[in-house]
């Protein structure tokens, strides 16, 4: 029986390796992380995560689940708009998750926030536990998206919201080829530089070229059960927002 691979960047690689790897990247990276985020995206990456909360509307008392989490971003976003409610911030790279609980938002909102160390693929929660499930920048370093999408279903009450943001394809030829020449030439040189790691950057930019384009993707989230999917494209297309509902 053939050994089942998946990508890892551009390298195709055995699919119970892939998640080893990621955490390696990960863990390299995640004491610049946050900076490194600014630095590539010129800052715009907080533009696209106030789009994601603007569109998904937090309301007070609900249950967040975010997964690929990492520094808690998303969670503090949503608390701060829900005024009150819960943040559960899972992780599979538990360095990621120091990092963010060392964040001045992690200890103002200590009471409403749990750092989890898991799998997107197999979360250590009870079916329906959860009003809404984000993932942003994370899904395309699941090994199996599918997966992922399944679960996330799987944990979310019935009228829970699924919306994750992510990388995508442009729409546009030449803006595609004018952003690759950024991301191979640029991005891996900034990760030197700020992170002391070409390589995870190089990865990393890889990754998003192996992403599937938007309808694509927003297949796979109706085949998971989802429905009502839309996607909004932020940036011409650089990111793209998705959001879909367990009815």
């Amino acid at each position: 029986m053939s050994e089942k691979t998946t990508h890892f960047g551009f390298e195709t690689v055995p699919e119970d390796e892939k998640a080893g790897r990621v955490k390696g990247v990960f863990g390299s990276v995640a004491s610049k992380y946050d900076v490194m985020n600014d630095a590539m995206s010129m800052g715009i990456h907080r533009v696209w995560k106030d789009a994601m909360m603007d569109w998904l509307s937090p309301r007070a008392g609900q249950r967040l689940l975010d997964v690929a989490g990492g520094t808690g971003d998303i969670s503090f976003r949503f608390l701060r708009r829900a005024g009150r409610g819960h943040a559960t911030v899972l992780d599979l790279t538990e360095p990621m998750l120091m990092e963010g609980r060392k964040r001045a938002e992690a200890a103002q909102m200590a009471e409403s926030l749990d750092w989890v160390v898991g799998d997107a693929m197999a979360l250590p929660f009870d079916d329906a536990t959860f009003d809404v499930y984000t993932i942003s920048f994370g899904i395309r370093n699941v090994t199996r998206p599918d997966a992922a999408l399944r679960e996330a279903f799987r944990v979310l009450k019935p009228g829970g919201r699924l919306m994750v943001l992510e990388f995508s394809q442009i729409p546009n030829d030449l803006m595609q080829k004018a952003y690759d020449l950024y991301s191979f030439n640029i991005i891996p040189r900034m990760g030197q530089a700020i992170a002391g790691d070409r390589d995870s950057y190089q990865y990393l930019v890889e990754s998003i070229r192996q992403f599937p384009d938007q309808a694509t993707f927003l297949g796979m989230i109706r085949d998971a059960g989802f429905e009502n999917a839309k996607y909004r494209n932020l940036t011409m297309g650089i990111a793209c927002l998705y959001s879909g509902w367990k009815i």
